[in-house]
């Protein structure tokens, strides 16, 4: 597996408009995904749907990433800013998003199983306009950490043009000084993240 970050071109504001799901291990249309047996699989450049960053100097730092609270009726916001000094595991999803309901339950359990360990999860939900069946989702599903509100996907300028955008689900890793430690462009399974994040945790513990 490659790493590093020089191999990203990504440009977000043309990634904003290709957010459309077909049904496949992840959503995503545009000149980054391919055909693969009738449905589309996005494809970094080089091919890559896992990207690590080596630390410190090739890892990336994102803006102020902030919004509504999705749960809150209240106006509450919620931000990356909200959980100094902890690995912050953002997940982007939709609940029309078929591989985001698969991997829910996978999600939530290392949600519960780290952040015992200084680890803080937060989703952006977008492109859900029905707010009610983004709340749906996250009951139905047991989802215990926070999300953003987001479906006109607003918030992820803060992300920048170096991170992809264009495929949901995509789970970002920070580290406690909240750079961008990995990346994935896929449905994931627990035992694809919970390593990965157990090894960021230790990586800056006390």
């Amino acid at each position: 597996m490659r790493r590093g970050a020089a191999a990203f071109g990504f440009r977000l504001l043309p990634a904003l408009a290709a957010l459309l799901c077909l049904t496949a291990s992840a959503c995503s249309t545009g000149t980054d995904a391919v055909a693969t047996g009738g449905t589309f699989e996005f494809v970094s450049p080089g091919g890559q749907t896992d990207i690590f960053y080596d630390p410190p100097s090739d890892r990336g730092t994102i803006g102020k990433l902030s919004g509504p609270e999705l749960m809150s009726d209240t106006g509450e916001n919620v931000s990356v800013e909200d959980f100094p000094g902890q690995v912050v595991v953002i997940n982007l999803w939709g609940q029309w998003c078929g591989p985001c309901r698969g991997e829910a339950p996978a999600l939530e359990q290392v949600y519960e199983q780290t952040k015992d360990l200084g680890v803080a999860f937060l989703g952006i939900n977008v492109r859900d306009f029905q707010q009610d069946k983004a709340r749906d989702f996250v009951i139905d599903n047991h989802v215990g950490y926070p999300s953003i509100y987001d479906p006109s996907m607003r918030t992820l300028l803060a992300l920048g043009g170096n991170f992809p955008t264009s495929v949901i689900p995509t789970t970002l890793v920070l580290d406690r000084d909240h750079r961008v430690a990995a990346v994935f462009l896929r449905a994931l399974l627990a035992e694809d993240l919970l390593p990965v994040v157990q090894r960021i945790a230790a990586e800056g513990a006390s």
